[in-house]
């Protein structure tokens, strides 16, 4: 029988649109590639005739797309001789830091803020051995130390204002034209800190150029580091969408948010680093800003793992959130294409899920007769 090549990460993947050099040291968990979802049970219960795709980026090596990003990033910090990295984080980026740190074998020093974070990423950026600060502020008082202390330490950050994390994160937008055979009419997202919709539009942009349009230090968003110079693979790109926690909904509010605060910690984030990048992907795209409510949220949560079976942390859920309803008003019609990144797995975020499905729990006697009763009173 044949045998498929072992896939080894996105950057072996996709090489020639990398800047990659032949005798780069790669580090990689062998992240990308995750999966396409194509949702069957969800568009029947609204009664839109729409073809709907979750991206389920949780299927990352460490749980999240921030995975795509790090890998790049770090390949290019060992590759310049770095020893140390550095990441204000939420929780997502503490982990994928740390992991590859530690696959590097070099130190990660991560900053998260005091009681912000979920303990599933937690554990992760502890169990990688990362060097964990803790401060007393929120994730913007900790990118502005990160980008601060980087000018006196010998460190390199990895946080999105790393051109290479954007370059990483784009190969998302290539294996969703590459399995549908073109771009979906919408992309929604999760927005926080905003680089992985621009770093989507980077993708798209790249697949549809024409033979020479995009070419090393051509394109606006990548400050000169995108790597393609090849002919247009697809002729259509989609309309990006950036949906937002209302309590920490900056490009709603048209001005940066000193306080966020939403049940979805990992968009909690008043400071865009990508901020202008965005505006511009909404402007070329044609898309929109909105927002949605943590109760929102916490339903597209609930309502996709019990219907579709696809268990995502709660910032994922935003973007499915805000599809369904702009879905349900028409603002998304019908006969539409819609691709929503899942940005992170469930697991990251154990205690909001528990909270969600504690009636899911029942005590009962360990008897045969107690079990079958339990049964026959869950199936009527």
């Amino acid at each position: 029988m044949p045998f498929r090549p072992r896939y080894t990460g996105l950057i072996e993947r996709y090489r020639d649109r990398l800047p990659i050099h032949d005798d780069t040291r790669i580090i990689s968990l062998g992240e990308g590639n995750t999966p396409l979802i194509r949702l069957n049970n969800i568009p029947r219960l609204i009664g839109k005739e729409v073809d709907i795709y979750v991206k389920y980026e949780g299927l990352n090596p460490t749980g999240s797309f921030k995975d795509r990003g790090m890998t790049m990033a770090v390949t290019k910090a060992v590759e310049a001789g770095s020893r140390a990295i550095i990441c204000a984080s939420t929780g997502n980026t503490s982990a994928a830091a740390a992991a590859y740190a530690a696959r590097a074998g070099i130190t990660a020093f991560v900053l998260i803020p005091e009681g912000k974070i979920a303990m599933g990423k937690l554990a992760q950026a502890m169990m990688h051995g990362s060097v964990v600060l803790q401060i007393r502020g929120n994730f913007d008082a900790g990118m502005q130390l990160v980008k601060d202390v980087a000018d006196q330490a010998p460190v390199t950050i990895v946080n999105s204002i790393n051109p290479f994390r954007l370059q990483g994160q784009k190969t998302a937008a290539f294996e969703i034209v590459e399995e549908l055979g073109r771009a979906p009419d919408y992309h929604c997202l999760p927005v926080g800190n905003a680089g992985n919709i621009t770093a989507h539009w980077i993708g798209y942009c790249e697949y549809s150029a024409a033979s020479g349009d995009h070419v090393t230090g051509a394109c606006a968003f990548c400050n000169g580091h995108c790597a393609y110079a090849g002919g247009a693979i697809v002729g259509n790109r989609p309309k990006m969408i950036g949906y937002q926690a209302a309590g920490s909904a900056p490009f709603m509010r048209g001005a940066m948010v000193d306080n966020p605060e939403t049940v979805a910690t990992a968009i909690r984030i008043g400071h865009p680093q990508s901020w202008n990048q965005a505006w511009k992907v909404k402007d070329e795209s044609g898309g929109w800003f909105d927002e949605c409510t943590d109760a929102e949220i916490l339903a597209a949560q609930k309502l996709l793992a019990e219907k579709e079976g696809v268990f995502c942390e709660p910032a994922s859920a935003t973007s499915l959130a805000g599809a369904l309803r702009d879905v349900k008003t028409g603002k998304i019609p019908e006969g539409s294409s819609i691709v929503c990144t899942l940005t992170g797995h469930g697991l990251k975020d154990p205690d909001t899920a528990i909270a969600q499905s504690g009636g899911n729990v029942h005590t009962i006697d360990a008897t045969l007769d107690a079990v079958r009763r339990a049964i026959l009173d869950g199936m009527a």
